[in-house]
């Protein structure tokens, strides 16, 4: 069993980024934690600046009947990008969309995404406990 969780633009700054907002965490970190939580799942781990790199992800893992899901925070893409929620409604393999801050809370262009309609879920303020919760949303839908 393989669960993915794709990160776009700007996560890569978790633990730096606007603390106040996002924590003090890294994802690596806390990706550890996910990994011992869930010994008997294949967690594996991509973060990408670049919306071609994550779409061409969304494909690869697509239509791979070896994967529950993939837990997926677009960051700033979800806002912008039709060609990621394209990407999603496209592939079989079922798609979490998790966003760490509350973004019904921020500015107005964070309220609408292009990926929810196609999503088989959504997990927003959380914290990094988004994450985990996506994740046993996978593992109990299976």
């Amino acid at each position: 069993m393989k669960i993915l969780i794709l990160n776009g633009p700007n996560l890569n700054l978790l633990g730096k980024r606007e603390p106040h907002i996002y924590g003090s965490a890294t994802f690596e970190d806390y990706l550890d934690i996910l990994r011992k939580n869930y010994p008997s799942v294949s967690i594996e781990y991509l973060q990408s600046n670049h919306e071609g790199v994550l779409i061409d992800k969304l494909h690869e893992v697509g239509f791979d009947n070896d994967y529950l899901g993939i837990v997926f925070n677009a960051g700033g893409l979800t806002h912008t990008s039709v060609a990621i929620g394209d990407a999603i409604a496209g592939i079989q393999v079922p798609v979490v969309e998790v966003h760490i801050s509350n973004v019904h809370a921020r500015e107005s262009f964070r309220h609408h995404s292009y990926l929810s309609a196609k999503a088989a879920g959504i997990i927003v303020g959380m914290g990094l406990m988004g994450y985990k919760l996506a994740v046993e949303f996978l593992l109990t839908k299976h």
